[in-house]
């Protein structure tokens, strides 16, 4: 196990009596034995280090449907990584007991080989870095996934994409799909979040075109982020990319510092229907109901894969291919 937390970080230029983060877009100006907005990377004797290398908050294994992805390998488990850190601020944070935590105080320091070792010894095949944001862990996890796919696993990133343009790009090398938070479509949600949108979009738009296997999730909460005409909007840039991108709609239930009531479920279906008027795969999740959880055919409608929860059977024996009508829906398997 690796106990350091004097890793060199990676994406950073000396700047005055400083240094100058560039791995995300807050290119935080950090003094000497202070933090970035991450509270993972702080200048230490004029370097950029990271405080969260290797730092462990929850290994747990998940389905992957849990990302959520419901369209990459589904019904698979996933050995899910989680560290310390976030580089936004969203109020209604579900985990913000690790996205805000201290690296520095983690009993666990796994090194990329200790959590190879867990995903062998597991025989499992997929690698997620999630629970809070791995973008500002970028070191370790980019070690572990590169390590991960001369092993033939694949490697899941699940984000809010706040991230640069250089960074993501080498990032893109080893990691073979990715579910972005895209939290709204105006820039005074993303400014409460202590962001801006445009990066974000960005992100999606490289993902894509990288062909990485990409997923959106969007939480709906009533009054900030549900107005129909910023969600059409939204639409409209997804299906700009590819009407084949799988949206997840993710119902909002208080937390953090938030405590405005849960999104309804008139809510939720009106947005659906607006979704799906434009985009072949949409789901609500948190959301009871297996019409909303379950995977369709593009062309036909037929039932490819059917879910209630985490409970997955697949109604076709390769859903990749429609057996009603023999279209390919875009399904990793």
């Amino acid at each position: 196990m690796s106990t350091s937390d004097n890793k060199t970080a990676l994406f950073w230029e000396a700047e005055g009596n400083g240094v100058r983060c560039v791995l995300c877009p807050h290119r935080c100006l950090i003094k000497e034995g202070g933090y970035g907005l991450c509270n993972a990377r702080g200048n230490k004797g004029g370097a950029l280090v990271s405080k969260s290398y290797g730092s462990v908050s929850a290994i747990n294994i998940d389905p992957v449907e849990k990302k959520p992805l419901f369209h990459f390998y589904p019904g698979s488990k996933t050995l899910s990584f989680g560290s310390f850190g976030c580089n936004l601020s969203c109020g209604f944070c579900q985990n913000y007991s690790i996205s805000a935590g201290n690296p520095a105080s983690a009993e666990v320091r796994l090194s990329p080989e200790d959590a190879l070792y867990f995903a062998l010894e597991k025989n499992i095949k997929l690698i997620s870095y999630t629970y809070n944001e791995p973008v500002t862990n970028y070191e370790w996890v980019l070690e572990t996934a590169e390590l991960a796919g001369k092993k033939g696993m694949q490697n899941i990133l699940v984000t809010n994409g706040y991230i640069n343009e250089e960074p993501l790009l080498k990032l893109c090398d080893f990691i073979e799909a990715a579910n972005v938070d895209l939290k709204a479509f105006n820039d005074t949600f993303y400014k409460n979040c202590g962001g801006s949108l445009s990066p974000v979009l960005k992100t999606i738009e490289i993902l894509y075109k990288k062909k990485v296997h990409l997923e959106l999730t969007n939480l709906i909460i009533e009054d900030e982020n549900s107005s129909e005409d910023e969600f059409k909007k939204m639409i409209d840039f997804i299906s700009g990319l590819s009407d084949e991108i799988p949206l997840h709609l993710s119902r909002y239930f208080p937390a953090y510092k938030f405590t405005k009531p849960q999104t309804s479920e008139e809510t939720l279906k009106k947005l659906y229907d607006i979704s799906r008027k434009r985009l072949k795969y949409v789901y609500i999740g948190n959301f009871d109901g297996v019409k909303y959880e379950s995977t369709y055919c593009k062309k036909c409608g037929f039932c490819l894969i059917e879910r209630s929860g985490y409970q997955v059977k697949m109604k076709c024996k390769n859903p990749q291919l429609c057996c009603n009508c023999g279209a390919k829906n875009n399904i990793t398997i």
